[in-house]
């Protein structure tokens, strides 16, 4: 059945406003930190499959990095092993690391690759451990508390952080017009493997492959004022002025962080965004409004 006369016309607007920002994004890379709700719902995570492959369709480079803690938490919990948090990152124990693995590397990288491919595009899973192109090195959490007299290192197993990206894996698989989705597990330099937060891991490929964006998918609208009103066009400093009065504060912080330092560092925008809105990428990418906070380096 054809389109009725004004919803063609808004069909032509929303298509025609897009037009600048498919010439401005031609040939770029964009790091999606894909996560929270969307990678849930069932329809959610169908949109956004869709997404990536309509973005390399345009000539745009989507790289997906994943996380994956509930259905870690869910496979522990079958198999009776016990979840311990300090500070809100998983202990992880050689154990716990084998089933990290399975889970990111195994079910739900290979779940978004088939995905991608369902709907006519060409993804590759993988994990930092290929090619070692994300060298990690273990990360020890200072605990303060006021039963503490003096602040207390804490070792939390095989969780790391990024020390290295070598980039041209990915370069090599995008020049391949392939999308790369990446678990973010570390190696070591003596082997081992390391769960790293994957916030993180996408910020610092952001960085390593001179990206457009990094866009990291939440479970909120984005960053809000002390009223609930969605902030956004943002400069570094305000970000800055914004956790220092408090509107930044708890569980936010490390998400707002890796998106200042990958701005700092030379991508060109972040962007915190709904992902429990579907299409909220390309919203976000192709519309003047947006859905969500963009942080940028400028005045």
């Amino acid at each position: 059945m054809p389109l009725d006369r004004n919803s063609a016309l808004k069909f032509a607007e929303v298509l025609s406003e897009a037009l600048p920002y498919l010439q401005q994004f031609a040939g770029k890379t964009i790091v999606i930190k894909y996560g929270g709700n969307a990678m849930v719902e069932q329809e959610l995570k169908s949109s956004f499959a869709r997404d990536m492959v309509l973005l390399k369709t345009v000539g745009i480079n989507p790289v997906v990095v994943h996380g994956g803690g509930p259905q870690i938490g869910s496979l522990l919990e079958k198999l009776n092993i016990e979840s311990k948090f300090v500070n809100g990152m998983r202990v992880t124990t050689t154990e716990t690391m084998d089933v990290v693995q399975m889970v990111l590397g195994g079910l739900v990288n290979k779940e978004i690759v088939s995905l991608i491919n369902q709907h006519g595009g060409k993804a590759v899973g993988l994990t930092g451990k290929d090619g070692q192109f994300i060298q990690a090195k273990k990360l020890f959490v200072k605990e303060d508390g006021p039963e503490l007299q003096k602040s207390e290192i804490i070792d939390i197993g095989h969780v790391g952080e990024v020390e290295r990206i070598d980039p041209s894996v990915i370069d090599m698989l995008l020049q391949g017009d392939i999308i790369p989705v990446v678990a973010p597990i570390g190696v070591g330099h003596d082997g081992a493997s390391y769960n790293i937060n994957a916030d993180l891991v996408a910020g610092k490929l952001a960085e390593a492959l001179n990206a457009e964006k990094l866009i990291l998918l939440s479970n909120i609208p984005g960053l809000q004022d002390k009223e609930g009103k969605v902030l956004t066009g943002l400069s570094t400093k305000q970000v800055d002025d914004l956790i220092a009065d408090g509107t930044i504060y708890g569980g936010m912080l490390p998400k707002i962080g890796c998106a200042l330092e990958a701005v700092q560092q030379g991508v060109t925008s972040a962007h915190i965004i709904d992902g429990r809105v579907a299409h909220s990428t390309l919203l976000e990418i192709f519309s003047h409004e947006g859905v969500g906070t963009l942080i940028t380096n400028k005045n």
